[in-house]
């Protein structure tokens, strides 16, 4: 099985319209589209009201061209949903909050953070400083899609769609930054230890 991932790149210069062109807009070369991402927000919402956690502020680190957002305004109708996003681009044609998930920050942490396809592309030092980052941000629960280096080796990347430039870094790697801050709930999903979200023995990883 093959599963596409967003290719960004290092520079803010990468992130102009001839890349969201290809890689967001045009049928044949898209990483992702709407419908993919919609029943990936459905799991991941229908998952969290499942164990109750609630959710009224919604943070979208690395949004690109906002595919989350619609999915999470049917989810949590009323909800605030703020789109943060590196590329000048992107924030000057959608209006996205502009920065890092290495130094976002907040007057108060979020419901849920979203980060999808956005720390395999920091240096190593900066990946620590953005997982820091998003433990501090979240007081309900995380998701995450970072690509490992086992993925790599298992096949399960589309390589023929990804940046070479990425990271490859371990499994380990992130699962250690995070585990002090959050319980490992399965499919990315990472509640925070802070949010006292009963959970059974099985439903932690």
């Amino acid at each position: 099985m093959s599963k596409s991932k967003s290719p960004r790149p290092a520079a803010d210069a990468g992130f102009d319209r001839a890349y969201y062109a290809r890689f967001y807009e045009n049928p044949r070369t898209r990483v992702t589209d709407a419908a993919q991402v919609g029943k990936l927000a459905d799991f991941v919402c229908g998952y969290l009201d499942y164990l109750g956690v609630q959710v009224k502020r919604a943070l979208d680190l690395g949004c690109g061209i906002g595919l989350w957002k619609e999915p999470l305004a049917r989810h949590y109708p009323g909800a605030r949903y703020q789109g943060v996003e590196y590329s000048t681009y992107l924030c000057e044609q959608y209006g996205w909050t502009q920065g890092s998930a290495v130094d976002f920050q907040a007057k108060q942490p979020f419901d849920l953070v979203v980060c999808q396809g956005v720390l395999p592309y920091l240096r190593t030092p900066d990946a620590r400083k953005a997982l820091a980052n998003l433990a501090s941000l979240t007081s309900g629960a995380l998701y995450l899609e970072a690509v490992t280096s086992e993925d790599f080796a298992d096949g399960v990347v589309d390589e023929q769609r990804t940046d070479p430039g990425m990271h490859k870094r371990p499994r380990a790697f992130y699962l250690r930054a995070l585990r002090p801050h959050f319980h490992n709930v399965g499919g990315g999903l990472f509640v925070a230890r802070t949010a006292q979200v009963p959970l059974y023995a099985l439903e932690r990883l």
